[in-house]
């Protein structure tokens, strides 16, 4: 398959969140979502980010997720005591979710329509904090120009946040009839490309905008930043699973891998 161009890679991915979004929106647990975030202290976020966030202290700052999906994490930023919080998305299918979730919320969250490529100026060196949780990094054919792009957000001495899952996991595949065998080069250059639906369980059976998927290693990502003028202040790696349940097979093995990791990284 011809690659395509970075800009032909991230509007196909903007299409296939927004082909996948109505999937989602029909996931049973939807209604449950729509009144838990009518609750002051809504929050979705596991003990692993809430712990970090609190050590970085998010209380009476300014936030903003880059990659929010439905808005769910952004609202969740309240709980923690966060004095604004706009989260950022190119999906609107999924922004539509996340206003009529904010709707229901009793916190002032804004949700904005971009490409991290193309932010609004107005968004410049705003925030105190910026968060990206699992499955964000994956969709940016260049690491580096993604960083440059976040870091514009932050106010000199903000802090980047990222909880992702751990690049040595891009090597397996869960579904593979031996899950345990290596299947992808960590080094792998060409992205992982899907017709379908994207859906976090199971798979739909119908045709979609293609999506990409992007291998970054460690060393991408640490340099990256790093050349965005981030100077990173914390790096931890987890042996618990933050994607999909059919990686939960990787936890709890004698020869334990690396499956996700927490990192903070702070604007000069």
């Amino acid at each position: 398959m011809e690659m395509p161009t970075k800009e032909k890679a991230i509007a196909s991915n903007r299409d296939a969140w927004n082909d996948s979004a109505r999937h989602h929106r029909d996931d049973p647990q939807w209604p449950a979502l729509l009144n838990a975030v009518e609750r002051t202290d809504f929050s979705c976020i596991d003990d692993t980010l809430r712990t970090l966030l609190e050590q970085v202290v998010v209380a009476g700052k300014d936030l903003v997720q880059v990659g929010c999906n439905n808005g769910r994490e952004s609202l969740s930023l309240f709980a923690l005591g966060a004095r604004s919080v706009v989260g950022i998305d190119q999906s609107a299918a999924f922004l539509d979710q996340a206003r009529e979730l904010a709707a229901r919320s009793p916190h002032p969250a804004q949700f904005i329509e971009a490409d991290i490529h193309h932010l609004p100026t107005e968004l410049h060196n705003r925030f105190d904090v910026a968060l990206i949780t699992i499955g964000v990094l994956n969709w940016m054919p260049d690491i580096g120009e993604f960083f440059r792009h976040v870091a514009s957000v932050l106010k000199p001495g903000g802090a980047l946040v990222i909880y992702e899952t751990h690049p040595y996991l891009e090597m397996f595949d869960p579904e593979a009839s031996d899950p345990y065998r290596l299947d992808s080069s960590y080094f792998r250059s060409e992205p992982f490309v899907q017709t379908q639906p994207i859906v976090y369980e199971g798979k739909v059976e119908q045709p979609s905008a293609a999506s990409y998927w992007f291998v970054h290693t460690l060393g991408d990502i640490f340099t990256g930043a790093l050349e965005a003028g981030l100077a990173i202040s914390h790096f931890k790696e987890y042996p618990h699973s933050n994607r999909e349940e059919l990686y939960d097979r990787y936890e709890q093995q004698s020869a334990q891998l690396p499956l996700c990791f927490t990192w903070v990284a702070v604007k000069s």
